[in-house]
């Protein structure tokens, strides 16, 4: 009967809404029932004639233009919540969640804690009791040891578990991949440490984590590792099986290298700049810090240089406007600091130049001089300069790698007649609304005295400025170009 599956969707965690339903939530009208799963990739409806089900149907949740419902002899519908268990399971695992927490709170009370007991007796007794009755509560994860009923320190269970035994691995950019993988389990237990400590959660919380690096490896089957640099243990791993992938398809070759020294880096640096300018090319600048790139970024930008800085702090969705608008030629260059992350790909890009390229350090080690130097390698004409007064271990690596594979594409174009072309790569429409019409004041400019005049540029810097703190940068773009055109008539004054 209706009455019944409404039931057992609830034990399941859906949730009741006739009105606007979504994932992990349904629907009854009359006779019918329509079910969203927690998914959001399907949805199922069930008909009933008094107590019988007459009909099933699903419909996939796409954007289609006719969506249709297909007709079905059975549907599966799985929990919309994870860690849901059987009633009678539920009230054992709730009895040894009660035999922790009774332990737990005899060893604080021990060690004469008694915030902490009262903070973990409190939330833990409102959790059982919801689990009593609901069958769930928020952070439901955090007691997933005892609701899976593993010992401790078993490993949770992971997607990995749902695989077929012969199944392929990729890692794609494995030398930072495994690096995170090796991690998790660490960064996991040290903030959940913190947790249990304090007495936020039973010291079970700490079994509620990802596998650790050797659980993870029990799991790897064939292995492919994906990277431009790989690390050690990707090499170890391959034991000899290693294929290299330089020759490209347009031809293009790794770009070419030079270390300069750093004095008077910044007017070299300039001089290089307008170099690309005049060719309309593209230059990406990479410092050392956050402070550095917004400092020099200003300083360019008074030298009439069209210039963008791009770190951490730049709201997501200005990230790629920022990107469009170098290719587009509305900006001339970028500065940044780690610019790998925001797996770039700009054929405009003729030219990376380095700052302060001999201080060793994460950011100036071999694998990241090499991805860095990379970003000049979709234009024919990509050049990289590493500015320093001495050549590192780092950089000296970095850099007959990167001649080596040139040397390769060289050979290999020469004897195939091959000519290399920079890539070509359409330039996608910006998905952020156009900024409002601005306001043009050009004819105001003419009746305003030079002591005004003075006045307008100062309150137009001054928003400038605040705008620019805010990252509202196309306001500050404008605001910059009207502060040109103030100083211009002041200037004929």
């Amino acid at each position: 009967a209706q009455r019944e599956v409404i039931h057992h969707l609830t034990t399941l965690q859906y949730h009741r809404n006739d009105f606007d339903p979504r994932g992990g939530e349904f629907r009854v009208r009359g006779e019918m029932m329509e079910v969203w799963l927690p998914s959001g990739e399907e949805r199922i409806r069930l008909i009933w004639e008094g107590k019988r089900v007459t009909s099933v149907e699903t419909m996939a949740q796409r954007l289609v233009e006719k969506p249709l419902w297909e007709p079905q002899s059975s549907v599966a519908i799985f929990p919309a919540k994870h860690f849901v268990t059987p009633l009678e399971k539920l009230e054992l695992a709730i009895k040894n969640i009660e035999a922790e927490l009774a332990l737990r709170l005899k060893e604080f009370r021990a060690a004469g804690k008694l915030l902490e007991t009262e903070r973990l007796e409190r939330r833990t007794t409102y959790d059982l009791e919801m689990l009593r009755e609901t069958g769930y509560v928020t952070g439901i994860e955090n007691y997933s040891r005892h609701l899976s009923f593993r010992n401790p320190g078993e490993p949770s269970s992971t997607l990995l578990d749902y695989f077929p035994e012969d199944w392929l691995l990729f890692i794609d950019e494995s030398h930072m991949t495994v690096p995170q993988l090796n991690g998790m389990y660490n960064g996991d237990k040290a903030r959940k440490e913190v947790l249990v400590a304090y007495g936020f959660r039973l010291p079970s919380a700490l079994d509620n984590r990802p596998l650790k690096f050797e659980e993870f490896e029990k799991n790897m089957p064939e292995t492919i590792f994906v990277s431009a640099t790989p690390g050690p243990y990707e090499f170890e791993k391959s034991r000899g099986h290693v294929v290299e992938q330089l020759i490209r398809p347009t031809g293009l070759l790794e770009p070419t290298v030079e270390v300069r020294p750093t004095k008077n880096q910044i007017a070299d640096l300039i001089r290089e700049i307008q170099k690309r300018v005049a060719q309309k090319e593209r230059t990406l600048v990479i410092t050392l810090t956050k402070r550095l790139a917004e400092d020099l970024a200003e300083f360019l930008a008074e030298k009439d240089i069209r210039v963008h800085y791009l770190h951490s702090e730049i709201k997501t969705l200005a990230r790629p406007e920022i990107l469009r608008d170098l290719r587009l030629g509305k900006v001339d260059v970028i500065v940044g600091i780690n610019l790998l992350r925001e797996g770039l790909d700009l054929p405009e890009v003729a030219l990376v130049a380095i700052l302060d390229a001999d201080k060793e350090g994460f950011l100036r080690n071999e694998t990241t001089l090499i991805q860095t130097m990379g970003r000049a390698a979709r234009n024919v004409n990509g050049h990289a300069i590493l500015y320093a007064d001495m050549v590192t271990a780092s950089m000296k690596r970095a850099m007959d790698e990167v001649r080596r594979r040139r040397k390769i594409q060289e050979t290999y174009n020469n004897a195939r007649g091959i000519t290399p072309k920079t890539i070509t790569k359409e330039i996608r429409e910006s998905f952020l609304p156009a900024p409002s019409a601005a306001i043009e004041f050009s004819p105001l400019l003419q009746s305003l005295t030079q002591k005004n005049l003075s006045l307008v540029a100062k309150t137009i810097e001054q928003e400038m400025r605040k705008a620019a703190a805010e990252l509202a940068f196309e306001k500050a773009a404008y605001l910059r170009d009207k502060l040109r055109e103030v100083r211009a008539r002041l200037d004929k004054e």
